[in-house]
């Protein structure tokens, strides 16, 4: 395996190319590789990666297969084209275009063009975000982060069913249609990495599953499912700003699927599923909108709405549960969080009052006495530019009780019961003087860009061009080495310091920060505000 290229690599990032292509002058069709159903042909690029687009991972979620589980793709006869990225799944509050749709279950590689079936190169399989209810994270580029490992990864992305189409949950949907669809869509690529990676160089025993948000959500759903039972699916885990949102049960989710059938025009009729199935995607997409959840109020409304439920089988239990009782899968593990990760979703609250019903709307069950210590723990602190006082300590709140603490929990958990020599937690620290003059701070996975290479991503950052320039390849670095090594010091960037590991007790995290990344401790007041957050996640999972 080569190590990764650390000469020069600074000027290679800063020229990374469009989302869409690596390179604008592609040399040649790449070659076809035969998945049994399918052959698909995509593109060689100038950079030595080959890309292949749009393949297909099941079959279209239409019709009698929407609400139930992904099923095998279709034959098809002949080369299919693999040159450009198919639909991406429609969610909350969208409307379906062609680059938008409900027959979305495509999958994205990128390899290095000399890769052969005998490679056995580790593969990064990317769980993109989007709270559930879009795929956000669409279609990023892996050509870079594969030319950077020294042509020594396969890189694989993909869409999943989100929202309504996704998420929707009932007694019915138990009996006629498969819960959780979307997490049974990722659990499909999982298996279709398994048996076709190695057609594209790729070693089935040696992958690493990456979720950024909802998709680090994933990541622990996946740890954890069917009471953590190992499937040998994966060999590492990185968890990108944890997604814990309300969790509830089948029962709990019945008023969702009454008020979404009523709405629709499917209530009241003999068989409302079958009706459901029946409904034209536009219709279903004008209702597939976030509402008030009960004892909640809409306004503000919910953040999230159609969202994984307590299942049984796939989802046993809630996740501070199924960590704790060690009911996951014991692999190495990489958890994250930014500075403020609250401040994209925080209500720009002008009181402790307001403060309070932001996280009642988002969280219904907590009770008054509950949200009264809440208060106490996030009282008003300094102001941020462009926001009411109390937002700051809205967005704390919130980003602490839903990305950061859930992060650090499943950290905490790992060590205990698997090793504290194989997990390892940073804060993204890098400010960007936009983000700073809009009162933002260093927002939820702000380090995408720095992550996948700059113009790989939908998200961009113009810090990363300049004044931040130098936190790219340390931070890419980084990811590269564990997922070639599945330990982030073996292949890091030349300058960047030793990351340790979480380690024994309360835990250590690494300070991504320009020009002053080093380990710090994870202080006590998060500490303890964490401790009261795991206590609420009974209130807080239903």
């Amino acid at each position: 395996m080569a190590i990764v290229l650390v000469a020069g690599i600074l000027g290679d990032l800063l020229s990374a190319s469009p989302l869409a292509h690596s390179s604008s002058s592609p040399l040649a069709r790449s070659a076809i590789v035969d998945l049994g159903y399918s052959r698909y042909q995509g593109i060689a690029l100038s950079n030595g990666v080959d890309e292949y687009l749009g393949m297909r991972y099941a079959k279209p979620p239409l019709n009698e297969l929407r609400f139930r589980g992904p099923q095998d793709p279709e034959q098809t006869d002949g080369v299919v084209d693999a040159t450009a990225f198919g639909p991406v799944c429609v969610g909350v509050g969208q409307r379906t275009s062609q680059s938008l749709g409900e027959d979305c279950l495509f999958v994205n590689l990128w390899r290095p063009s000399n890769a052969t079936t005998d490679s056995n190169l580790p593969v990064w399989l990317f769980i993109q975000g989007g709270g559930y209810a879009d795929n956000a994270n669409f279609n990023f580029n892996g050509s870079q982060v594969v030319k950077q490992s020294g042509y020594d990864i396969v890189f694989v992305n993909f869409n999943y069913r989100v929202g309504a189409l996704g998420f929707l949950a009932s007694g019915d949907i138990r009996k006629d249609g498969d819960l959780n669809a979307g997490l049974l869509d990722q659990r499909k690529v999982l298996a279709w990495v398994q048996q076709h990676i190695r057609q594209f160089g790729g070693d089935p025993n040696h992958v690493v599953i990456h979720g950024d948000s909802a998709g680090a959500g994933s990541v622990a759903h996946h740890l954890t499912a069917y009471d953590g039972r190992d499937m040998n699916l994966f060999v590492g885990a990185v968890a990108e700003s944890t997604f814990w949102p309300t969790q509830r049960t089948v029962a709990e989710t019945e008023f969702q699927y009454e008020r979404f059938a009523q709405d629709v025009g499917c209530g009241g009729v003999d068989n409302t599923l079958a009706c459901l199935r029946s409904v034209d995607i536009m219709t279903i997409m004008n209702y597939d909108i976030d509402k008030p959840f009960p004892g909640g109020s809409d306004s503000p409304p919910p953040l999230w709405y159609f969202l994984p439920v307590v299942d049984g089988t796939l989802i046993k239990d809630g996740l501070y549960n199924l960590f704790l009782q060690n009911k996951f899968i014991h692999v190495p593990l990489i958890v994250t969080d930014d500075t403020n990760e609250g401040t994209p979703f925080g209500y720009n609250a002008s009181s402790p009052e307001e403060v309070a019903q932001f996280m009642k709307n988002n969280y219904p069950r907590l009770s008054d006495e509950e949200l009264n210590g809440i208060n106490e723990a996030y009282p008003v602190t300094d102001p941020l530019p462009k926001h009411a006082p109390y937002f700051p300590s809205a967005a704390q709140a919130y980003g602490e009780s839903t990305f950061t603490c859930p992060g650090n929990h499943m950290a905490s958990m790992m060590a205990r019961y698997f090793s504290s020599y194989k997990v390892w937690n940073y804060r993204f620290n890098v400010h960007d003087p936009a983000e700073t003059a809009n009162g933002m701070g260093v927002p939820h996975v702000f380090e995408l860009p720095a992550i996948f290479g700059l113009g790989d991503t939908n998200q961009a950052s113009e810090s990363f061009a300049n004044v931040n320039a130098k936190i790219v390849p340390i931070t890419m670095n980084y990811y590269l080495s564990f997922i070639m090594a599945l330990d982030p010091n073996v292949y890091k960037y030349e300058e960047a310091p030793v990351w340790k590991t979480w380690g024994i007790g309360y835990g250590q995290r690494l300070k991504i920060q320009t020009g002053l990344t080093e380990m710090e401790p994870v202080p006590q007041d998060q500490l303890d505000r964490c401790t009261m957050w795991r206590g609420l996640s009974k209130s807080m999972e239903h």
